[in-house]
């Protein structure tokens, strides 16, 4: 083989060698990029579902302040609605 051959024939295969790490590398960027969007994700369900829970507890105790506070009647709660 002719230098310049083997010149062409190393070239083509670090340069190929290159792509391929590359190709890796952003495939690997990419998918812990992807994970961190799965995390944020979870951190955002938690923190709704805490803001509907506390929401629920003013909910349960205003109803109970109410309850206590204003006479509610059975029939109120009919499937015939409010008389």
């Amino acid at each position: 083989m002719s230098r310049a051959a083997k010149l062409t024939l190393g070239a083509s295969i670090l340069g190929s060698a290159l792509i391929i790490w590359g190709v890796h590398f952003l495939q690997e960027r990419e998918r812990e990029t992807m994970y961190q969007g799965v995390l944020r994700d979870d951190e955002r369900r938690r923190e709704k579902m805490r803001q509907r829970e506390e929401e629920l507890q003013r909910s349960m105790q205003k109803r109970e302040l109410y309850e206590r506070v204003q006479t509610v009647s059975k029939r109120a709660f009919d499937s015939e609605g409010p008389s």
